[in-house]
C-alpha cells in the first residue's frame, strides 16, 4: 500500500508542482509506505515518522524489518535525510544491504531508545553515513535514485527532483520553494562552506 492509496482527505488527486506531494506530503500517508534498496530488495516499512519537536523537522524515519506477522520484527531509526522518495513506485529507497541492515542498530516495540540522547543519534547518523548536525529532507524523484550496494555519497547522497532540498545538501526545510538547491553526494563541509566546485 502506498501514500496514493492511504490519502483519506484527496490531498494527491490533483498533480500539481505547488503540492501536496511528492513535495509537502502528510505524514500519516508515510506511514506504511515500502523501503526497499537500490537493488530492489524489501527493507520493511515505514510504522512512525519522529518529529524534532525543537526545530519543527523530521528526524528518523522508524523502519521495521524481518520477523513474520509483527513477530520478531526489529525496529530502526532511519535518519530522514538518508531516504530517497521513489515518487514512480510510491515508496522510499533506502541505499542499504539486507544483511547490513540486520546488523544495524536497532531495537524491540517494547523497548524505545531515548533518540534525544546525542550519543545515540550520533551512532545512528555515523552508521547510515549522515550527518547529526543537519537536518535533512530525502531526496526526491523517479526509482532508487542511488545506485545499488551499501550506503553511499553520504550527506544528500541521491539525484533527481528535490536532491538535498532547502537551501543545503540534505537540509530540509518546511515550506520551502527551493526544490534541488544542493549537488548530489556533496559532503556537508562542502556544503556550509559554499565550496561546491569539485
Amino acid at each position: 500500500m502506498s501514500y496514493i492509496d492511504r490519502d483519506k482527505y484527496g490531498m494527491y488527486k490533483k498533480v500539481s508542482d505547488t503540492g501536496p506531494g511528492p513535495a509537502l506530503m502528510g505524514a500519516d500517508t508515510l506511514i506504511g509506505d515500502d523501503v526497499v534498496n537500490g537493488a530492489d530488495e524489501n527493507l520493511g516499512d515505514i510504522k512512525e515518522i519522529m518529529l524534532d519537536m525543537a526545530t519543527g523537522q523530521v528526524a528518523y524515519a522508524v523502519l521495521a524489518f524481518g520477523g513474520f506477522l509483527g513477530m520478531g520484527e526489529k525496529l530502526f531509526a532511519v535518519p530522514w535525510q538518508a531516504l530517497h522518495l521513489d515518487t514512480v513506485n510510491k515508496r522510499f529507497v533506502l541505499n542499504i544491504a539486507q544483511d547490513r541492515l540486520k546488523n544495524a542498530p536497532g531495537f524491540d516495540k517494547d523497548d524505545w531508545p531515548d533518540m534525544s540522547d546525542a550519543q545515540w543519534a550520533n551512532q545512528i547518523h555515523a552508521f547510515y553515513g549522515t550527518d547529526v548536525s543537519r537536518i535533512g529532507a530525502p531526496t526526491m524523484g523517479p526509482g532508487s535514485g542511488l545506485g545499488a550496494g551499501g550506503i553511499s555519497g553520504g550527506v544528500g547522497a541521491g539525484q533527481g527532483m528535490g536532491a538535498g532540498m532547502g537551501g543545503g545538501v540534505g537540509a530540509g526545510s518546511a515550506g520551502s520553494s527551493t526544490l534541488g538547491a544542493g549537488t548530489a553526494g556533496t559532503s556537508a563541509a562542502e556544503s556550509e562552506s559554499g565550496d561546491l566546485n569539485r
